[in-house]
C-alpha cells in the first residue's frame, strides 16, 4: 500500500477529477489525503479521503503591492503548514490538479523530494500548474493540445480528464432517439457564474419557439435562488414543461437522460459530455484572463460534438433559431452526440492511477 495526498482548489472543476482519483486509488488498496482550501465543504463532503487538511492560500495580484505582499505571507504560511503534515502523513507520492491551494502543499513536497505529478483538465495550462511545472516530475493533460505544455520535459502524458464513478457508471447508456413526435430533453447548467446569464438568456429564447416543438420540451435548468421567481413565471407563460433547481445532485444522470445540452464549457463539463456523448451548445464564461473554457469548447466543436457561442454576441432570439435548428434535427444531435464521445476517455482515471502508482514506487 501507498500513501498519497491529492492536492485541489476548492471548486468543482478541481475536485471531481481530484474525487475520481481518490475512488481509483482506494480501490486498489492506497492510502488518499486532501489537501484544499475551505471551499470544499461545498463540493467534497463525500471526498473518498483519509483526511481532508485544509492549507491557507492565496492568489498573487501583482498590479496591488500591499495584496501581493500578503498573498505572499499567506502562501509561506501555507507551505510551513503544509510542511508538517508532509512530515506526519509521509506520502510517497503527490498529485495536484490545480488552483492556487495546491501551490503550498507541492511545493512543500517538493521541498521534501516527495515525487510530484500535475494534471490540467484545461486545454491552456492554469496558472498555479504553469507556476509548479518546474517542480513536477510529470505533468498529465485532458487534451494533447494543452498551450503552455508544448516544452514541459520530462513527461508529458495524455490521459484525459479523470470523471466521477458516478458518471463512468452511465458512460453505457445509448443516446436517447429524438426523432418523432416523443418528448425533447434540454438540460441548461452553468454553475454560480453562469447561472444568472442562462436565466435571462434561455427563457426568452425557448418561449420563442414553436408550439409544436414547445409541446415536446422538457426542459431542466439550474437557476440561481434570487432568479427562481421570475424564471418560474417565464416558462409558465410560454407554457413550456420545467423542473428548475439551485443544485441537482444527479446532474450526471439528468446529462446521459438528455438530448442537448446548453453549459458552460468547464474541463469537467467537457469530459463528462464526451463520456456521456451528449452535444451541448457551449457558452464560455466571458472575462477569462487565458480563455481556458474557450479553448475547451473551441476543441470540442472542432471534434463535431459541439457548438461554441460567444456570449458577448449571443441574444434570446439568435439562441433561439439555434435550439430550433437543432431540437428539429433528430439526425444534426445524433451525429453530434457520436462525435462527443470520440473525445470522452472513461479510462482517464485509470491512466493517471498508474502514473500515480508508478512514481510512488520509483521515488527516486
Amino acid at each position: 500500500m501507498s500513501k498519497f495526498v491529492l492536492m485541489a482548489g476548492g471548486t468543482g472543476g478541481h475536485l471531481f477529477p481530484a474525487m475520481a482519483l481518490a475512488q481509483e486509488l482506494e480501490r486498489r488498496g492506497h492510502e488518499v489525503h486532501l489537501a484544499t482550501d475551505g471551499r470544499v465543504e461545498s463540493y467534497g463532503g463525500d471526498f473518498p479521503a483519509k483526511e481532508v487538511h485544509i492549507i491557507p492560500a492565496a492568489t498573487p495580484s501583482i498590479r496591488n503591492p500591499v495584496k501581493f505582499l500578503l498573498a505572499g505571507f499567506t502562501i509561506t504560511g501555507g507551505i510551513a503548514k503544509a510542511l508538517g503534515i508532509m512530515v506526519r502523513v509521509r506520502p510517497d507520492a503527490v498529485v495536484a490538479f490545480g488552483g492556487y491551494p495546491s501551490f503550498p502543499p507541492f511545493m512543500a513536497a517538493s521541498l521534501m523530494r516527495i515525487p510530484g505529478l500535475l494534471h490540467e483538465q484545461n486545454a491552456v495550462l492554469g496558472r498555479a500548474n504553469r507556476a509548479l511545472l518546474r517542480f513536477a516530475r510529470a505533468l498529465a493533460v485532458q487534451f494533447e493540445q494543452t498551450r503552455g505544455a508544448e516544452n514541459f520535459k520530462p513527461e508529458m502524458i495524455v490521459t484525459g480528464n479523470p470523471v466521477r464513478d458516478q458518471v463512468r457508471g452511465l458512460a453505457h447508456i445509448d443516446y436517447p432517439d429524438s426523432a418523432g413526435e416523443g418528448p425533447l430533453k434540454l438540460l441548461v447548467f452553468g454553475g454560480s457564474q453562469g447561472a444568472r446569464a442562462f436565466s435571462d438568456l434561455v427563457p426568452p429564447a425557448i418561449a420563442a419557439l414553436s408550439d409544436e416543438l414547445k409541446g415536446r420540451l422538457i426542459v431542466t435548468q439550474q437557476c440561481r435562488a434570487e432568479d427562481m421567481e421570475r424564471v418560474t413565471s417565464a416558462y409558465a407563460e410560454a407554457r413550456v414543461n420545467v423542473e428548475l433547481a439551485s443544485f441537482f445532485a444527479d446532474l450526471p444522470e439528468r446529462m446521459a437522460a438528455s438530448h442537448l445540452v446548453i453549459a458552460r464549457a468547464g474541463a469537467s463539463t467537457i469530459s463528462e459530455l464526451g463520456v456521456l456523448g451528449r452535444p451541448a451548445i457551449l457558452i464560455p464564461l466571458p472575462g477569462s484572463l487565458d480563455q481556458d473554457q474557450r479553448a475547451n469548447a473551441s476543441l470540442m466543436e472542432a471534434a463535431g460534438g459541439g457548438w461554441l457561442v460567444e456570449q458577448d454576441t449571443l441574444s434570446p432570439q439568435s439562441l433561439g433559431k439555434r435550439l430550433a435548428d437543432l431540437l428539429g434535427d433528430a439526425d444534426a444531435l445524433k451525429t453530434a452526440a457520436a462525435s462527443a464521445k470520440t473525445i470522452g476517455k472513461p479510462d482517464a482515471v485509470e491512466r493517471l492511477a498508474d502514473i500515480a502508482e508508478w512514481l510512488a514506487d520509483n521515488k527516486a
